[in-house]
């Protein structure tokens, strides 16, 4: 087995050179026996605590790799609930919802076709990552010398569509005022969703990219400005509210407003502040260290508490459950919600987004417009072997500077901050500048750039 599928957060390689059905099988043997160790007692009475939730995105090698997967679970004794092709965020739900002791999302989220992968969470969807047991399953799987073993899990069908509609929908407020909205499900999973979500809502939708053909249009990547061409396109062609584009397993999502022009996702999460903060008076609101000044501003002057995390769903969900906090958003497009047992939904995020449109009944321009305080930078990434020795560079030079180590290295001056933290999986380091002037942010990209070379 290539130990390279191992990465910080989940599984994911190349199907079937680094990834096929034999390392499927093992790495459902292996999770099975450490989700189920786990339990230790805990849950130990209710019916479904020794199963584990299965589902799968929609790649042409998804099935194929469900079912080894699936496979090597019940050959460890263990039952399976296979929930079938749904988008991630339905596996966070189900696992809460059935009251399972875990699951496994078969899908390479914003990878392209050729890729596939595991995303596992344990017991109340906590993530599973490097330091919270994959280490273990790719210990226990690694050490399998064959494929086959005496266990005699069963497997049961559930269809969770209409009760995860109706957790989704408990969000929404009633209106009568009915949005146009373009969105394109970048042919991933929210071409499912999509339609069994909000297809009876007052809203008209207009579709892209919702076939399932094995193959993308554009890489199933939101964050990419070029990836949402199509969306930008359609909203202004039919004069749409706004539009969104998901990626490919449909827990991000980017928004585009009613002229076309991108809105960055701490943006998204400074315009939501207030509107979380009015019936959750004082809460906590967390936000990644790459987020605009704006956030924290925002949280502040409508009395609530900010807290700046990594960047990460594993810490954003461990510090949301850590401080007790109403909501959370990275720049990623991730957006977790106390009410979702603290894990992301970009079908939640949609409602919510719905909501506060409606009730200001104006553009989604003019709300976001007095957010547009800052020149960001957005994530520029260098390549770079010697990360840390770089960081340590940047960190000497901006000595001057309130400097912390949260996550690589963050300088904060009083007009312009940065941070510059390591990939986890390759030799890059990922750069994030703010200015509030355009000509301070050119000036100091300049001068950074200058010490770890040219962007890629």
């Amino acid at each position: 087995m290539d130990p390279a599928i191992f990465k910080a957060y989940d599984i994911r390689g190349i199907y079937p050179d680094q990834l096929d059905e034999v390392a499927a099988w093992k790495i459902g043997y292996a999770t099975a026996r450490f989700l189920r160790s786990l339990l230790r007692g805990y849950q130990r009475g209710q019916a479904n605590a020794q199963s584990v939730c299965v589902g799968h995105d929609m790649r042409t090698h998804s099935e194929p790799l469900t079912r080894a997967l699936i496979k090597g679970m019940n050959d460890t004794g263990t039952n399976v609930i296979d929930i079938g092709m749904i988008d991630t965020p339905q596996m966070y739900f189900a696992i809460n919802h059935l009251g399972t002791c875990g699951g496994v999302q078969v899908t390479a989220s914003h990878n392209p076709a050729r890729y596939n992968g595991f995303k596992i969470s344990g017991l109340a969807a906590l993530p599973i990552g490097t330091d919270t047991g994959l280490k273990d399953i790719q210990h226990i799987a690694s050490a399998l010398p064959h494929t086959k073993a005496q266990g005699a899990g069963s497997v049961k069908k559930r269809d969770l569509t209409g009760e995860y509609r109706n957790h989704v929908l408990k969000f929404r407020r009633p209106t009568k005022k009915v949005l146009k909205i373009a969105i394109d499900a970048s042919n991933g999973m929210a071409g499912k969703m999509i339609p069994a979500v909000f297809s009876d809502l007052p809203i008209e939708i207009i579709p892209i990219n919702f076939e399932h053909t094995g193959t993308f249009i554009h890489e199933p990547d939101p964050l990419v400005e070029k990836n949402l061409a199509q969306v930008k396109k359609t909203v202004k062609k039919e004069r749409c509210d706004f539009g969104i584009c998901f990626d490919g397993d449909a827990d991000r999502m980017k928004m585009v407003d009613q002229k076309g022009t991108s809105i960055g996702c701490d943006l998204l999460t400074a315009l939501m502040v207030p509107y979380f903060l009015k019936v959750n008076p004082r809460a906590t609101v967390v936000y990644d260290l790459r987020s605009s000044w704006v956030v924290a501003e925002e949280i502040i002057q409508n009395g609530g508490t900010p807290r700046r995390e990594r960047v990460g769903h594993s810490f954003i969900k461990k510090a949301m459950r850590d401080s007790h906090a109403v909501f959370g958003g990275e720049l990623s497009g991730h957006f977790y919600y106390r009410d979702n047992y603290c894990a992301d939904s970009a079908a939640i995020t949609l409602v919510h987004v719905l909501n506060i449109i409606t009730e200001a009944d104006v553009p989604i321009s003019q709300l976001i417009q007095p957010l547009r305080r800052y020149f960001h930078s957005g994530e520029i990434n260098f390549k770079v072997e010697d990360k840390n020795a770089r960081m340590d560079e940047l960190a000497r030079r901006y000595s001057d500077a309130q400097i912390d180590y949260l996550d690589g290295v963050s300088v904060q001056y009083k007009d312009w901050w940065l941070n510059c933290r390591p990939s986890n999986t390759e030799p890059f380091l990922r750069l994030n500048v703010e200015a509030k002037t355009k000509d301070m942010l050119n000036e100091k990209l300049d001068e950074i750039e200058q010490q770890l070379g040219t962007p890629i």
